[in-house]
């Protein structure tokens, strides 16, 4: 079957680029980045080293978190003007945890049709190689950084009981698995990687203390991929009194009621919110 010449004018091109190895770049995602009119970068000078190895002299513009309001209505002027556009970012598949999913949201309302030219993706990368369940797996990519929200966010994937796949910056990867580990224990499974298809691809687990107690040796250095096991059906960490009030205090810390940090906190400790707050009041006691 004859396929239709591309890039065609008036359409949105979701262009997967290689997250580490160059020789994943599809031929046709080649083709379309020589041919296209323009390419919207998260990085231009980043994704400029690409470009330039592949002979592409298409029009690069910026588009990242903080231009995203400005840029989608110029984007969507050049398609009404039949431009065809594609989307790189620094490294894998456009469109997940980044601005290209507002972009396609808009592209689609104003009536335009939305290619994805498939290619390398760190979070599928990582999955299937971890040797966890796949079959169903949810994905939370960056978790908040701070706050109730991450507490609600952390609390929801240890519950969880299909695999996630999250992703993390480097000086935020112990905190993370010191969190993991005070939430659902030492040996859930888990698989940390880094330099996904690369020289040095890292695999690192199989639990969440043999992550916890590698990165506490090696300085993590670049971003990681997690793949978390799934909760068993019944299973509830039953923390120890010493967890638990780091947990509290952690909790009252951060402008939460004592009486609302045990409520919160006995979702996921196995303990009763009744409990976890006498457990407080008596260290409370202890220090008048």
């Amino acid at each position: 079957m004859k396929q239709r010449a591309e890039p065609e004018g008036g359409v949105l091109y979701l262009v997967g680029t290689p997250i580490g190895h160059l020789g994943d770049l599809s031929p046709r995602a080649r083709a379309l980045l020589i041919a296209v009119d323009t390419i919207a970068c998260e990085d231009t000078r980043h994704s400029g080293q690409l470009l330039t190895a592949l002979g592409s002299t298409a029009r690069r513009c910026s588009f990242h978190q903080h231009n995203t309001q400005g840029r989608i209505p110029q984007f969507l002027e050049e398609l009404g003007n039949g431009h065809s556009i594609a989307v790189i970012s620094d490294a894998g598949l456009p469109g997940i945890s980044d601005p290209g999913e507002d972009l396609v949201a808009a592209a689609r309302q104003a009536g335009h049709a939305v290619i994805c030219i498939p290619g390398p993706c760190a979070a599928t990368t990582a999955l299937v190689s971890s040797g966890l369940p796949s079959g169903r797996f949810c994905f939370e990519g960056f978790l908040p950084t701070k706050g109730r929200e991450r507490r609600e966010r952390l609390t929801a994937v240890v519950e969880e009981q299909r695999t996630t796949v999250l992703y993390e910056a480097p000086h935020r990867l112990v905190k993370l698995l010191e969190e993991l580990q005070q939430l659902c224990g030492d040996q859930r499974a888990l698989q940390v990687t880094r330099e996904l298809t690369k020289r040095h691809e890292q695999q690192i687990g199989p639990t969440v203390i043999a992550a916890l107690e590698h990165f506490q040796r090696h300085s993590p250095q670049g971003e990681f991929t997690l793949v978390l096991g799934g909760a068993s059906e019944q299973e509830q960490t039953c923390l120890s009194d010493e967890q638990c009030l780091e947990q509290l205090s952690a909790r009252i810390e951060q402008g939460m009621k004592p009486a609302d940090a045990a409520k919160d906190l006995a979702r996921i400790a196995g303990r009763s919110r009744r409990e976890l707050y006498a457990l407080l009041h008596a260290q409370q006691n202890q220090a008048d």
